[in-house]
């Protein structure tokens, strides 16, 4: 069950950017992804690039991750369906609201932290049984620079993910004990829809893509991994 071909992995925001990246290097390494996004027509664009690259399909998973009850019952259909979670790669995120902390509406503050920091705690409350069925469970989370080095304007989104940091930090240190792994995943300035979202007038060719970020993360969701509480930074990775 710890060979790599097959291996169970999810992937949350699968359906562009960095997740669909990593979606696919993932599904290339021979393990079968569970993917989940909001969009399905962008899921079955996803599914044919799985296809195409490696002969096999992916699970789909249209999923709002706002829909708590939608959350809980991913549990049941996986326990059902495979009787284990050997990966989870928690990479969904919304930049939300950059602007001065006060004039931020409630309802933009509240759905930044729902999505980035309220929706991986639903996660790992539903999933973590399954991931502790596995022989070798992994878990990455996709955190932000943002989050250790806060700046003017960017306070929902740093919020979200400093919050997400501590949880995920507390979470492997209760996990410390056994075969299942959790790490956070720093990509750094990535060529995404988001960060040119945040950042207009950045020159996004001196980015790198997110095949290129994406392609470091495989390994930490693989049973070979024995890395645990770590923040893993692509670009110390890729200094080495």
């Amino acid at each position: 069950m710890t060979d790599t071909a097959e291996r169970i992995v999810l992937v949350t925001g699968a359906s562009k950017g960095l997740g669909r990246a990593a979606a696919l290097a993932i599904a290339k390494t021979g393990a079968h992804v569970i993917a989940t996004a909001r969009s399905k027509r962008a899921l079955e664009k996803l599914d044919d690039e799985i296809r195409a690259a490696t002969g096999r399909g992916a699970t789909l998973v249209p999923l709002d991750l706002r829909d708590a009850s939608a959350i809980d019952g991913l549990a049941p259909a996986l326990l059902e369906r495979y009787g284990r979670l050997d990966g989870l790669l928690g990479n969904a995120g919304v930049l939300g609201t950059l602007g001065p902390i006060a004039m931020i509406t409630p309802s933009a503050f509240a759905e930044t932290m729902e999505v980035n920091f309220t929706a991986n705690w639903r996660l790992i409350r539903a999933l973590d049984p399954l991931l502790r069925a596995s022989p070798a469970g992994r878990a990455l989370f996709v955190t932000s620079g943002a989050s250790v080095r806060p700046r003017a304007y960017w306070g929902a989104y740093a919020a979200s993910k400093a919050a997400l940091d501590a949880m995920i930090a507390c979470y492997a240190d209760e996990t410390e004990q056994l075969t299942l792994n959790v790490n956070l995943y720093d990509p750094g300035p990535t060529r995404t829809d988001m960060r040119f979202k945040a950042m207009p007038g950045e020159d996004q060719s001196t980015l790198p893509t997110p095949d290129e970020v994406a392609s470091k993360i495989p390994y930490y969701l693989s049973a070979e991994c024995d890395q645990h509480g770590q923040r893993i930074s692509y670009r110390a990775l890729v200094a080495q």
